[in-house]
């Protein structure tokens, strides 16, 4: 039993060690790999299909300002005032999701974070638990400026195609730095499924689903920079106005 004991012991305190060394790190360094990565690719080469996969690091400060406000205002509109769950938006999932249709989520752009950068898809209880626990950790240890800029240049945006870089050089032919207002509304119309929805040749859903986005963006107030906090003055009514 005391040999067990000691290898559980070992095994805990080496996860906890690896893990929060791997957020500290990753609070400073590019991510420049991530499991999803890792498994669209096995999933091309399973299927026979070509291997690609486009992914440019870009700072937050390389990428369109108007694309954190773009994300927010479809992902996640209380970004700025959570602390990594909005437990709000979770009880209004949970209680759509009980009436039957089309499942809804209510995880935040930091747990989406998470997910991306540590952990692999999924709907497992220990997927969900392991995805709290790295939420946990980045909210503590990094900026949200930091998170949005590891989940804007993380996150899959087409096939093979990760990152606002790799998206804006793929299907508008700029850099990221240099998408528009509605570009980035594009973009974000599709991340509740990239492979479905295209930002290079949009469904008139999409369209539909863009405009709301521009809508929703003038009620989301300018991402701060490093440092600072926003500015109430920069949204037109809503939350951040309070």
């Amino acid at each position: 039993m005391k040999i067990i004991r000691r290898i559980i012991v070992w095994i805990l305190t080496f996860f906890f060690v690896s893990t929060i060394l791997a957020v500290v790190a990753y609070r400073f360094l590019p991510v420049v790999v991530t499991p999803l990565m890792i498994i669209r690719l096995t999933e091309q080469f399973a299927d026979g299909r070509p291997m690609k996969m486009k992914h440019d690091w870009k700072a937050l400060d390389k990428i369109s300002p108007h694309l954190p406000v773009a994300v927010m205002a479809s992902e996640d509109q209380r970004f700025l005032l959570h602390h990594g769950f909005d437990f709000d938006a979770i009880s209004k999932a949970v209680e759509h999701n009980m009436k039957g249709g089309r499942q809804r989520g209510g995880s935040t752009i930091s747990q989406q974070t998470a997910k991306n950068v540590f952990l692999w898809p999924g709907r497992s209880w220990l997927r969900k638990g392991l995805e709290t626990y790295f939420t946990f950790l980045i909210e503590m240890m990094w900026s949200k400026q930091r998170i949005m800029e590891v989940y804007l240049n993380s996150i899959e945006m087409a096939d093979g195609v990760y990152g606002a870089e790799a998206v804006a050089k793929r299907h508008f032919s700029k850099t990221a730095e240099l998408l528009s207002r509605s570009e980035c509304a594009l973009i974000a119309a599709t991340l509740p499924n990239p492979l479905k929805y295209s930002s290079a040749n949009p469904s008139p859903y999409m369209l539909k689903r863009q405009k709301k986005i521009e809508r929703e963006m003038r009620y989301m107030p300018s991402f701060p920079k490093e440092g600072q906090d926003y500015d109430p003055k920069t949204s037109a009514g809503g939350i951040y106005s309070k």
